[in-house]
């Protein structure tokens, strides 16, 4: 490392300390590294992707407008983990499909969303969404998603499962 020189001139006792910004700056990065969530994903940037992608129609807290056709995430949308059907389908719906967020973001928005507003419903066998899932997923659009859902949610009812 070369040293800084004070500005007052060379040598002598003038020379400063060798420099250790960048040091520093190396250390906090690979702690900010170490502490963010696995796959890469940023906690504040997923949550940021949340509020400016899903946010207008499911709120802040995820608990949509039902009387006006937006049903809530929260304490549901984990049991659409339930089949592989219910799967694809958080992937297929238009807010997902159509979100200009790449697939890469899109998968890690999904498994912080289903994680944030549904984890007591998430099953206990829970993969998280990979890249590759929701770029496969996203290309096989249904062409009715409203009777898509509606038979995804007749189908978790006879299972069991509490879910409108």
């Amino acid at each position: 490392m070369i040293d800084a020189v004070h500005p007052r001139g060379p040598g002598g006792p003038e020379r400063a300390r060798p420099r250790r910004g960048r040091a520093a700056c190396a250390l906090a990065a690979a702690v900010a590294a170490l502490c963010a969530p696995a796959g890469g994903a940023r906690a504040d940037v997923v949550r940021t992707n949340y509020v400016l992608h899903c946010s207008g129609c499911h709120g802040f807290d995820g608990a949509g407008a039902p009387s006006a056709g937006v049903p809530s995430m929260k304490g549901t949308v984990g049991h659409f983990l339930r089949t592989s059907e219910g799967r694809a389908f958080l992937v297929q719906v238009p807010g997902t499909a159509n979100s200009s967020l790449n697939d890469a973001d899109t998968a890690a928005l999904l498994n912080w969303i289903v994680k944030t507003m549904s984890a007591a419903e998430m099953p206990p066998d829970f993969a998280p969404y990979t890249t590759s899932e929701v770029t496969r997923l996203r290309a096989a659009r249904p062409v009715d998603i409203t009777a898509v859902r509606a038979r995804i949610v007749t189908d978790l009812q006879k299972l069991g499962y509490a879910i409108r």
